[in-house]
């Protein structure tokens, strides 16, 4: 779930030029902007071209529910498996339960979500265990208390949030550069905790970094002690192709394209030279010069 957003004036304003509906902007691209590919718009107002969605059989995840709301942008959904992969492979026993990303074409409203239109967004749900400490399938969306426990209202049954598991789903995607996190929505109690256990674990102080500063509480759409919300940031090319960035720029993410490393100075100087004519000029009187 999402807690906001900026505003959609932009592609609003697109669709009042076209002379079509806000609902009709969601068959982008349409002959007027074939170039529109991926996610376009902004989270709360965009759609999705061409997504791929997150595979029900990948190894260590499951969708929650079958209700054709597992599609991202392709390297976003391949970020979100391989993350799955890794925990499963570290510490198999349970596997991560997909809630929703968007849908096929994206597009709104994706009630009760304010956002999940554009092919950016993940809920994916809290690794699990029981009390004693073996992992469990998550029963759903149940909330995580300030002690770590999480009762299943389903059963009455009382839960623990599964801590190195749900590390190690933070550690994968913040580091991994394709999934390109902008921010995991997630309650400060669950926060706490995942880097508690990553500082006594020796992290890297630049994994401890980046998990610190895309992790947060949202002020909308509830404290998402319940499950994490993942947002990846528009790459260049994405942006370019209709992607809108809405959020701030993390310092280990690339935003444009990079600098040419080692310049020629012989082909600089080549392009404000004139061209040398090696040509020989004209013959005069009937002979030529030397």
């Amino acid at each position: 779930m999402f807690p906001g957003s900026t505003s959609c004036h932009s592609l609003l304003l697109l669709c009042a030029l076209c002379g079509l509906s806000t609902s009709a902007c969601a068959a982008a691209p349409s002959p007027l902007t074939p170039q529109w590919v991926g996610s376009i718009g902004a989270p709360a107002c965009g759609v999705l071209v061409e997504g791929r969605e997150l595979r029900p059989n990948a190894p260590g995840l499951k969708w929650l529910r079958a209700n054709g709301r597992h599609f991202a942008l392709p390297r976003f959904a391949q970020a979100i498996e391989r993350a799955a992969a890794l925990v499963e492979l570290e510490r198999p026993g349970a596997e991560l339960s997909i809630g929703d990303l968007s849908t096929a074409s994206g597009g709104g409203p994706a009630l009760p979500h304010f956002s999940h239109r554009s092919g950016v967004d993940a809920d994916l749900l809290f690794y699990v265990s029981t009390l004693e400490g073996a992992p469990v399938e998550s029963p759903g969306f149940i909330h995580v208390g300030a002690d770590g426990l999480a009762r299943n209202p389903a059963d009455g049954r009382w839960l623990r949030l599964d801590v190195p598991r749900e590390w190690l789903l933070v550690k994968a995607l913040v580091l991994d550069p394709e999934a390109r996190v902008e921010w995991i929505f997630v309650s400060d109690v669950v926060k706490a905790k995942l880097l508690q256990w990553a500082l006594a674990r020796g992290e890297a102080t630049e994994t401890l970094f980046r998990a610190q500063t895309v992790m947060a509480q949202p002020s909308r759409g509830g404290v998402h002690d319940d499950h994490i919300h993942v947002r990846t940031a528009c790459s260049l090319e994405e942006t370019i192709a209709g992607c809108e960035p809405t959020g701030p720029r993390r310092p280990w993410l690339q935003y444009a394209a990079p600098p040419v490393d080692d310049p020629s100075e012989e082909l600089a100087a080549a392009l404000f030279e004139p061209l040398a004519d090696d040509r020989q000029p004209p013959a005069v009187g009937g002979q030529s010069h030397p």
